[in-house]
This record gives structure tokens, C-alpha cells and sequence, in this order.
């Protein structure tokens, strides 16, 4: 015989309530975890192994507690058609008659617990809760895969189109290079869970908790990748950017996590200081972290050796005198004659002590598909992006090199 316990509904807005299948022929184990998780979780009760798979194909459930002795269909048969008819689905083994054979048949089949009867209560909640989580787990890893296919069809589309004129062309070559550097994290990460989940016998504890900070990072970094083809399929519509407003600290922090974990950074001494006190920009959060993104890669690939790169923001209470700022061997300004300058405006300075740009490249770092670095190492792009959308956001760019003294770019933008 089944039977269903469901507790009172959650409140509105409450995430809904998981589900514990409980499955023993004796009904003496079934009754006292319906009762010590009763106000946790929907339990479902069965007394065999076909009554309960006729429940899982009713209806989702996340964990189950399967007696692997029972009359009829043993429990590690009911395991493999649970498993087989929701793999997401997390089993805990119950046993009063251990043995080696049913440890590895359990462990084989890639049960999430294995537990002794009498069970204490302690060690059952637990387990249980280890396998809600593993089954949350799942969960995100499904969704986080979904994003990436839909993700991957839209890319697909894109690079459908017809040949287009030689702006557009650009526009599909920036989305192109803007991709790279999310999805380069994406797979990193990816790399990093399957890595983890292939060393750990059974994943609890910090190694849980790092995995779901990955699978976090992977979400983020997903919606990245479609908020950059969202914005160039925009511009490409001629659609004019709608107006936004960025908090600058959150950005910096985002920028500091991403550069930690990115493979380009590595060697090199990052500096990244938090504004003292927070200011608003008038700029799109992704745009922002695009721009910061690719000056300080540039920043990071100054030089093979070791160096020190730098961000640091500023307010300026007052428009920006111009007048010192004359294009020639160590400077260049862009967009001087777009510039919104005024008051209130955000100075972002990114800064290396590289050996520092030599002065017969400095007129070309804007253009297009210019680059100094080999197909592998870039495509002449990064800096032809930035200049893009400082211009679309009513801003400008200063750079000043030194030889063998660094490369500093400091971009302006309106600010409120």
C-alpha cells in the first residue's frame, strides 16, 4: 500500500517543498521517518518496490530511502528503475544484512548514502539532506546546460547570416571576441566540477560548497554571453541603447573575481581598488565590465615577464581641461569632440609597468583587427571594442605610454 504525507503549503513566494520517497516492507522504518521529516518534506510511503515506482512515475521525486531487502524486488533493482526513470534522482540505501557485495552494488550504481539499520536519527537527517542538496546540484548543473545549448543555437544563428557590409562585419567579429573571454571561464570552470566530482568518493562539506560556487560562477558568466549577443543583435537592429545607470564597486568586484580565475592574468600582481565612496555611471553594467575586461588583458599581455596591473577609479567634481591631452608619441585621446564633459564624471585609469608602447603603434591601437600579438595571443580587437563603447556612452579615453616606464588608459565617463 502507498500512502502520501504532504505538510500544510509553504507560504506565497516560498521556494515549493522537495520530495522524500520512503520504500520498506516493514512498516515500523517507514511510519518513524515520516515522522522525523514530515515538516521538512512531501514524504510518499511504499511497502514494495513496484508500488514505488509507480509513485516516482506520477509525480517528481527528489530522494528516496530504498530496505534493499524486501520481498519481491530487491532494493537495488528498484534503484536502477528509479535511476532509470529520473537519473537526477538521489538513493539512500537501508540495510540491516551488510555485505560487501550489496556496499558495491550500491556504490556501483551511484547510490548517495549507505546506511545501517537500526539507523540512528542524527546520521538519516544528514544523509537525507546531502541528498536534497546533491539533487539541487543536479538540478543547476541541467539548467546551466540548457543555457549554453540555447546559448550555442543562438550563436549558431548568427554566423548564419548572409555577408554583410564591412560595419556589421566588424560588429560580428566583436561578438565574436567579446565571447571568449566568458567562455573560456565557462570551460575552465566545467573543467574544475568535473575534476572535483571524479576525485571526491562522496561530495559534502567544502567540496560541496564549492561546487555549487562554480556551478554560480557558470550561471553568471552564461547570462554574460547572452546579454553580449543581446546588445550586438541591438546595435546591429539600430536600435539606440537605452539608458543605464551602474553602480561602479559592484563592477570592480566582479572584474577582481573574474580576473583571479582567468588564465591571462596568471604571474602577474593585480590591483584592484575599490572606490572610497560609490558613484553612479551612465553605462550598461555589461559594457563597463567589457571595457575593463579587455584593458587590463591588454594590460596583462604588456609583457611575457611578471608585472603589476592596476585599477583604480576617481570622481571628478568638475568637466575634465582637456587642453594638456595633444595626441603625439606618448598620448592619445579619443572622442574628444563627443565627450559629454560634465561635472559630475568618473575617471577609470587601468595601469601595467610594462615596458610600454612604442611610439610609431600608438596612432593604430584603436583601429580594428590591428594588433602587435600572434593570431593565438589576440585579434586586434580589444581596444577597437573599448573605444566602441566608451563613444556610445557619451565618454573618452586618455592613454599615456612611457618606454620602460608602463601604459596607463584612462577612460571618463558621465557620471551622476
Amino acid at each position: 500500500m502507498d500512502t502520501t504525507f504532504k505538510p500544510p503549503a509553504p507560504p506565497s513566494g516560498s521556494p515549493p517543498r522537495k520530495t522524500l520517497l520512503v520504500v520498506d516492507d516493514e512498516d515500523g522504518p517507514r511510519q518513524s521517518l515520516r515522522v522525523v521529516f514530515k515538516d521538512d518534506y512531501n514524504v510518499l510511503l511504499a511497502n514494495d518496490g513496484p508500488s514505488a515506482l509507480q509513485l516516482a512515475r506520477n509525480q517528481r521525486i527528489d530522494a528516496a530511502v530504498v530496505d534493499i531487502r524486501m520481498v519481491g524486488m530487491s532494493g537495488i533493482e528498484l534503484f536502477e528503475h528509479l535511476k532509470a526513470n529520473d537519473p537526477a534522482i538521489q538513493v539512500i540505501i537501508l540495510t540491516a544484512y551488510e555485505t560487501m557485495e550489496t556496499a558495491r552494488d550500491a556504490l556501483r550504481f551511484g547510490a548517495c548514502d549507505y546506511l545501517n539499520k537500526p539507523f540512528d536519527l542524527a546520521t538519516m537527517r544528514a544523509a537525507v539532506v546531502k541528498a536534497m542538496e546533491r539533487r539541487a546540484i543536479a538540478e543547476d548543473i541541467r539548467a546551466n546546460y540548457q543555457k549554453l545549448e540555447q546559448l550555442r543555437t543562438d550563436f549558431q544563428d548568427l554566423q548564419l547570416k548572409q555577408e554583410i557590409a564591412r560595419t556589421k562585419a566588424e560588429i560580428y567579429a566583436c561578438i565574436v571576441h567579446d565571447l571568449g573571454g566568458p567562455l573560456t571561464f565557462i570551460s575552465g570552470i566545467v573543467q574544475l566540477i568535473n575534476d572535483q566530482v571524479a576525485a571526491a568518493e562522496c561530495l559534502e562539506g567544502e567540496d560541496l560548497i564549492a561546487i555549487r560556487d562554480s556551478l554560480s560562477k557558470i550561471l553568471t558568466q552564461a547570462n554574460q554571453c547572452i546579454n553580449i549577443i543581446k546588445r550586438y543583435l541591438q546595435f546591429l537592429r539600430n536600435n539606440r541603447p537605452e539608458d543605464a545607470l551602474v553602480q561602479v564597486n559592484p563592477i570592480l568586484a566582479d572584474i577582481k573575481h573574474l580576473l583571479a580565475l582567468h588564465p591571462g592574468s596568471r604571474g602577474h600582481q593585480l590591483v584592484i581598488q575599490p572606490m572610497s565612496k560609490e558613484i553612479l555611471v551612465k553605462i550598461k553594467g555589461i559594457d563597463l565590465i567589457q571595457i575593463l575586461l579587455n584593458l587590463t588583458f591588454n594590460a596583462c599581455q604588456a609583457s611575457d615577464q611578471p608585472h603589476r596591473v592596476e585599477i583604480v577609479g576617481s570622481r571628478l567634481d568638475n568637466p575634465l581641461d582637456m587642453s594638456p591631452f595633444i595626441d603625439g608619441p606618448q598620448d592619445r585621446f579619443v572622442n574628444r569632440e563627443d565627450f559629454q564633459n560634465t561635472a559630475p564624471l568618473l575617471a577609470l585609469a587601468v595601469m601595467n609597468d610594462g615596458p610600454g608602447i612604442p611610439p610609431e603603434i600608438m596612432p593604430k591601437l584603436f583601429e580594428s583587427f590591428f594588433t602587435t600579438k600572434s593570431a593565438e595571443q589576440g585579434t586586434g580587437l580589444g581596444l577597437f571594442i573599448v573605444r566602441r563603447l566608451v563613444c556610445e556612452a557619451h565618454g573618452a579615453i586618455h592613454l599615456h605610454s612611457e618606454p620602460e616606464q608602463g601604459t596607463r588608459f584612462t577612460v571618463y565617463l558621465p557620471a551622476q
